[in-house]
C-alpha cells in the first residue's frame, strides 16, 4: 500500500509511529488498492525539487508529487497516487514554532501530503477549509492532538 523512505542519513524516529498512523488514515479514508510513498529528504534536497518542479527556489515542509493527475496514465487493478516528499529538519523546526511534538507535525505534513494525491486542495478558502478539516479529523481520530 504505501513505503516510507528515509533518505537523510539520520534516524528519524518517529517512522514507526508514523507507519501505525497511516494505516490507520488509509483504513480511514478507505483508500482501496493504492499505492504511494512518503520520503524524508534533507532541506537541501526539497529545496532543489521546490526549485525544479515548482519554479520556487526556497526549502518547504512538504511536496506531493500526484501521479493520477496524469490522464494519460490508468490502472485497472490499483491506483498509483504518487509521492510525498517532508523535509525532516522543516517538520522540526515546525513543531518548536507551532509548540506542539515532532510526531505530530510529521503525522500532519504526511497527512497534508496524501490529501494533495487524493486531489485536496487549499487553494481557495473553501477548499482551505475543507483539507485543513479532514486533516484535523484525522489527527484527531488517532488521539494526535496539539
Amino acid at each position: 500500500m504505501f513505503e516510507i523512505f528515509n533518505e537523510t542519513g539520520k534516524e528519524i524516529q518517529e517512522i514507526d509511529k508514523l507507519q501505525i498512523y497511516m494505516e490507520f488514515v488509509v483504513k480511514k479514508l478507505k483508500i482501496k488498492k493504492g499505492i504511494f510513498n512518503i520520503i524524508f529528504v534533507t532541506n537541501e534536497e526539497i529545496h532543489k525539487i521546490n526549485k525544479e518542479y515548482r519554479k520556487v527556489d526556497r526549502v518547504t515542509d512538504v511536496i506531493s508529487f500526484a501521479l493520477e493527475d496524469n490522464k494519460d496514465i490508468e490502472y485497472k487493478d490499483f491506483r498509483l497516487l504518487g509521492d510525498i516528499y517532508i523535509a525532516i529538519d522543516v517538520a522540526y523546526e515546525q513543531a518548536i514554532e507551532y509548540n506542539h511534538s515532532r510526531e505530530r507535525e510529521v503525522c500532519f505534513l504526511a497527512t497534508h501530503g496524501l490529501l494533495h494525491l487524493l486531489g485536496y486542495d487549499h487553494m481557495t478558502e473553501e477548499e482551505e477549509k475543507e483539507m485543513f478539516g479532514k486533516q484535523e479529523e484525522l489527527l484527531n481520530a488517532y488521539d494526535i492532538k496539539r
